[in-house]
């Protein structure tokens, strides 16, 4: 089953819903704020994306500026950084798109089509 991971209010997140409902990319839904992703799961996700660690940071997010992560960032360990975006919902890049063997951070249609279709 594929998990996508979204903020509702996040436009981005919304073009990328209806691009799984129109292809027709079975889903279950997860309200980023309402069920933050763990400590563990991000760990699991993080080290099976391939991606670095900072990928998972919305960057562009208010509360990213608000903390001052971007001088923070360079100074936390990796547990620190992955034990901060447990925290909040706001502070992880979405949507996020989890199936079996590839994890998606952001939208980007090419890649969604090359993994999910």
């Amino acid at each position: 089953m594929t998990l996508f991971i979204e903020y509702p209010k996040c436009s981005t997140c919304q073009k990328a819903k209806k691009w799984l409902e129109s292809h027709n990319v079975a889903f279950e839904d997860r309200h980023i704020v309402e069920q933050n992703p763990t400590e563990s799961e991000l760990t699991e996700w993080i080290g099976r994306s391939g991606l670095e660690l900072k990928k998972f940071f919305n960057t562009s997010g208010l509360k990213y500026k608000e903390l001052g992560l971007k001088d923070k960032l360079p100074t936390m360990s990796d547990e620190e950084k992955i034990r901060l975006l447990a925290t909040d919902g706001m502070l992880v890049k979405r949507p996020l798109v989890i199936t079996d063997d590839r994890i998606l951070v952001g939208f980007k249609e090419s890649q969604w089509e090359e993994v999910l279709l």
